[in-house]
């Protein structure tokens, strides 16, 4: 199995390509953006592009990819909305129109977030739900992820100063918070195997949400 990653150096990103690399049917990781990658590994190739918005040049690298995992995101705090709608929905829509034009039928695995929808009050939400509608309508293989709360292992440390600083004040919160409500809780890991489920199998639903991603984990 080829696997497209993008938003390799996120928190979730890193937790999806370390169980990419980990899994035995995963042949090749292409991992598409702007920076070069710390991680050498013979399973992965790294596409620096400078703009994700013109992949032209990235053609071959986008040819029989057997699933995209789409954890590329940006928050939409301090953020214009004509900007957040361009890096959040445009984007994804242009990943997607340039990987469906040089591979046929790909699962395609889009990290969303606990919340989304289009009649929702909050831009963010509204943004995501759009692009997740549009995506399920692309992609006949489409599975948009929901996370809530994200606990990152195996070392990985969030790339957000903000959930930086929520982990080392209260970290120490996390086994109560699964203990009393483990429905609001996945971990990186349980993410990277639920993509990786999904993409082997397939899933009962095409919107998962964090009972759902457990699930596929254990699975």
């Amino acid at each position: 199995m080829r696997v497209l990653l993008t938003g390799t150096t996120g928190m979730v990103g890193q937790g999806v390509l370390r169980e990419c690399l980990l899994a035995p049917d995963v042949s090749e990781v292409v991992s598409l953006g702007r920076s070069p990658l710390n991680t050498d590994h013979p399973k992965l190739r790294s596409i620096v592009v400078t703009d994700l918005f013109d992949l032209d040049g990235a053609s071959d690298a986008l040819a029989d990819i057997d699933a995209c995992f789409f954890c590329l995101g940006v928050s939409s705090v301090g953020m214009s909305a004509e900007t957040y709608f361009r890096l959040t929905h445009d984007l994804t829509m242009g990943v997607a129109d340039a990987l469906a034009a040089h591979s046929p039928d790909p699962t395609f695995v889009y990290v969303s977030g606990a919340g989304t929808s289009e009649t929702s009050r909050q831009r963010w939400a509204q943004v995501k739900g759009r692009t997740e509608r549009e995506l399920l309508e692309r992609f006949p293989k489409g599975y948009m992820f929901r996370p809530g709360f994200i606990e990152p292992l195996h070392g990985i440390r969030p790339s957000g100063r903000a959930y930086r600083i929520m982990l080392t004040v209260g970290g120490f919160l996390i086994p109560l918070y699964r203990r009393f409500a483990p429905n609001q809780v996945v971990t990186t890991e349980e993410i990277g195997l639920a993509m990786l489920a999904v993409a082997r199998a397939g899933a009962p639903k095409h919107i998962l949400n964090n009972p759902d991603i457990a699930a596929l984990a254990r699975a």
